[in-house]
């Protein structure tokens, strides 16, 4: 028992430095009472590895900390993988929806940057993207942009996704080496 606990202990020290959090918003909640009004907190956290893993997560609670730390807590246990590509932008361009939030997001050349509004540009960052525009269309809520960019991001296919799901080579799907040999056999013939 003692074993499994120290196991169980290790593995938490080490996970907590590979992630980073962003706290996105923290928003005063009130509940009218018989005696008058009870102050809460409701906070929206974004967590990532910086390595192509993001998660959110929102909590509530009567003090700012313990309110962080439950939005930390889920955000760890909601994260998605998303391919990127050369580790530093996105394979395609993609729309995220959520509510009235509706987010673009577009590939970009290196050394442009995150070209993103709020909520956005801390998934971006906890994603580990170091090149990306995109915009944000609709609600400048910061819950549902952040929805509305999980959303897109869930959508993001690699080219090694697209031909292991159609059972091609990733070569067939880039298309542009395919087309050489091919130009090569024409000129043969």
């Amino acid at each position: 028992m003692a074993e499994r606990d120290n196991r169980r202990g290790r593995r938490d020290r080490d996970e907590t430095p590979e992630f980073a959090d962003r706290l996105v918003a923290i928003n005063r909640v009130s509940k009218t009472v018989k005696g008058g009004k009870r102050f809460g907190f409701a906070a929206l956290v974004v967590v990532g590895d910086q390595k192509g893993r993001v998660g959110f997560g929102k909590g509530k609670a009567k003090e700012v900390p313990e309110a962080i730390r439950k939005a930390t807590e889920q955000a760890k246990r909601q994260m998605i993988r998303v391919p990127l590509r050369e580790g530093r932008t996105l394979h395609h361009d993609i729309e995220g929806r959520h509510g009235a939030g509706k987010v673009v997001m577009r590939t970009a050349p290196e050394g442009t940057g995150i070209i993103a509004g709020g909520p956005m540009r801390a998934v971006f960052e906890m994603l580990g993207i170091k090149d990306v525009v995109s915009k944000s269309l609709g609600s400048a809520n910061p819950y549902n942009m952040i929805r509305a960019t999980i959303d897109g991001l869930q959508k993001e296919a690699s080219p090694r996704m697209i031909a292991q799901r159609r059972g091609k080579k990733v070569a067939d799907i880039l298309g542009a080496k395919s087309e050489a040999p091919a130009a090569a056999e024409a000129e043969d013939a």
